[in-house]
């Protein structure tokens, strides 16, 4: 079932996999599942993080924990200089207080600690700007690896909004904005060296900015019209342009079928 709105922006919604699934079916039920498990013959890789070249340990993360959000995180220096930077090594933490997260690593060489994470430190404010793939190109070339006195605002050809709590603009551009005071800034080590390679930023979001056409009738986002997009391994990125809904169970519709399920697995323990 596809809504008009949803059509009209080229987001659909479709069938979920396995509709007719019920409690206790095993993934070897269907054709797609029996499909899906011919892949053990294939075997197993066991990856030992600590022995792990650190280039292929993270191109294997990124590339196996897909999709991610993608935060376009803007700052300022004490100095004033205003840098601009995407990360997806984000996700919102939770709702009330309203926290996010953004992960900011010190790359390969684990040597420069990035202006994002330093900025944010010794100011304690930040933007959190959602991309949009009409503009995606413009937010991409902002990961250059400028020098620390340099401002991508510049070669993005973005623009900068005044925010309304802090001091680091938003991105205009982007229509679901996030004004954060930080919350608190976690150094992460490596356990063998002791070498900090991470700086996890949370951010208390303080103010919301989101643009009223792409909101729907009941005040929350819609994706067809605010048109995210996600970050895979490598420098792919993946368009967000199709969905389905899955039926969430609560225990006091379905307790009783799956008390009997259990009762004639003869696991039950009521």
């Amino acid at each position: 079932m596809t809504s008009s709105s949803s059509a009209d922006q080229g987001f659909k919604i479709t069938e979920a996999p396995n509709p007719s699934w019920t409690f206790g079916q095993r993934v070897d039920a269907t054709p797609e599942g029996r499909e899906w498990l011919e892949g053990e013959k294939e075997g197993w890789k066991i990856v030992d993080t600590a022995t792990e070249d650190p280039r292929s340990l993270y191109a294997l993360l990124i590339s196996g924990i897909v999709p991610r959000p993608v935060a376009f995180v803007s700052t300022v220096s004490e100095d004033g200089v205003a840098n601009l930077a995407p990360y997806s090594w984000f996700n919102q933490v939770c709702a009330f207080p309203p926290v996010i997260s953004v992960s900011c690593t010190r790359g390969a060489e684990m040597t420069r600690v990035k202006d994002t994470a330093r900025n944010a430190k010794e100011t304690g404010q930040f933007t959190v700007n959602i991309i949009s793939e009409p503009w995606v190109a413009q937010a991409n070339v902002s990961s250059v690896n400028a020098p620390e006195d340099f401002s991508e605002w510049a070669i993005s050809g973005l623009t900068q909004a005044p925010s309304v709590h802090v001091k680091p603009p938003r991105v205009k551009e982007s229509a679901f904005s996030m004004e954060c005071e930080l919350l608190q800034a976690v150094d992460i080590a490596d356990p063998a060296s002791g070498d900090v390679t991470t700086t996890l930023l949370l951010g208390h979001v303080k103010k919301i900015h989101v643009r009223k056409d792409v909101l729907n009738e009941r005040g929350a986002v819609d994706p067809a019209k605010l048109k995210p997009v996600a970050r895979m391994g490598g420098t792919l990125y993946a368009r967000v342009n199709e969905g389905y809904n899955i039926q969430r169970y609560n225990w006091k519709e379905h307790g009783a079928p799956i008390i009997e399920l259990e009762k004639a697995m003869g696991k039950a323990k009521f």
